[in-house]
């Protein structure tokens, strides 16, 4: 595969991450099918195990999902700003201590978007504890799939 495929493939499984934050985008969809397409393409061993990890992973994250509480986003006060934070904070999160680091990547940037918005300590720990029960901890399922199988991708091409 060439280095503008990959690129491409790069690109596709960037806008499934974000598409993750974003309601009503098929963002785990999105990096499912980047993965498969450069499965196809490249048809390795690598490959293929990413490919299958990714749909067991995706499909493990759809159980997951529908064992939690549906998400309440109406009265609860969360902003896009919280979303795109929390999301900030995971990706560095998941490159600073690899994989566990998106969890609390995740919640300390929902955490410091509301410090910023509403000043103080509890108000904040207050309002990122309604956005959690809120939608949350949904959203963080589905983002850390997906960060583990956009991972598993490159390590793949760095180090397979």
């Amino acid at each position: 595969m060439g280095v503008w495929e990959l690129l491409l493939v790069g690109a596709v499984l960037l806008l499934g991450l974000c598409g993750v934050l974003i309601p009503g985008v098929p963002g785990a969809f999105l990096v499912w099918g980047a993965v498969a397409w450069w499965a196809l393409q490249d048809q390795s061993g690598a490959a293929w195990v990413v490919l299958v990890g990714a749909t067991a992973v995706l499909l493990l994250q759809q159980a997951l999902r529908w064992r939690l509480p549906p998400r309440r986003i109406r009265g609860v006060g969360i902003t896009r700003r919280m979303v795109v934070c929390g999301g900030v904070g995971a990706l560095l999160g998941f490159v600073l201590v690899p994989v566990v680091g998106s969890v609390p990547g995740f919640i300390g940037g929902v955490y410091g978007s509301e410090r910023l918005r509403l000043g103080g300590h509890g108000a904040a720990a207050a309002s990122t504890r309604a956005f959690m029960r809120a939608m949350g901890t949904s959203l963080l399922v589905e983002l850390f799939a997906c960060l583990l199988i956009v991972g598993a991708w490159l390590g793949v091409l760095i180090w397979g």
